[in-house]
């Protein structure tokens, strides 16, 4: 075969040296990419959208956890205040209460040293005036019973009398004191209820 119809065959693989001194060849045009250029841009920005995705969940994730401190602080802050507040109130209401145990000190002293009977009634009539104050000023009111339509929300009824029609229904006396604070019920009144004539006939 002549020089004229030698096919000529071009190598462009890279030959490089290695460490050892050992000739290499690159690997780098051995394959050519077969990926159309719009796949491979498509794939560029899957993978950039791909990783805008997981800076946004990190940060996301980042202000979900400071939200969440931010809560826990709020909730322990509302709970100390709560806890203060309530703290406050009861010492504001012994601090109430404090009199009447120096009312109740000065009449076991009167009794002890044989004082006058009215002495020791009139100590007693001011230690009752000094409680009710005390509850009077913490918010706490009186029910209303005697002369009053029996309520079975506000008193309750351990016994019965029989009475003229105008007493028909309500509290003729009263055994202990009902107490309420605002619509809150702390204690209905032992009361005695009258009842007519007519009806106990009815119920016989």
């Amino acid at each position: 075969m002549d020089k004229e119809n030698e096919l000529r065959v071009t190598d462009r693989r890279r030959v490089y040296l290695d460490d050892e001194g050992t000739e290499r060849v690159s690997a780098d045009n051995e394959q050519p990419s077969l990926k159309p250029s719009y796949v491979e841009e498509l794939e560029a920005r899957t993978k950039a959208a791909e990783r805008q995705v997981q800076e946004v969940q990190s940060r996301f994730d980042q202000l979900r956890q400071q939200l969440q401190r931010e809560t826990d602080e709020t909730r322990q802050r509302l709970n100390r205040s709560a806890d203060e507040r309530a703290t406050a109130e009861k010492a504001k209401f012994i601090s109430m209460l404090l009199p009447v145990m120096d009312d109740l000190n000065r009449a076991m002293n009167a009794a002890s040293e044989d004082a006058p009977r009215d002495a020791i009634v009139e100590g007693i009539r001011s230690i009752a005036t000094s409680f009710q104050s005390a509850l009077t000023n913490a918010g706490v009111e009186t029910i209303e019973s005697v002369g009053e339509p029996f309520n079975p929300e506000l008193h309750e009824a351990v016994d019965t009398e029989v009475t003229d029609g105008e007493m028909d229904g309500k509290v003729i006396e009263e055994y202990s004191r009902g107490f309420r604070m605002g619509d809150r019920l702390l204690r209905p009144a032992r009361v005695k209820v009258g009842r007519a004539e007519q009806a106990r006939e009815a119920t016989e």
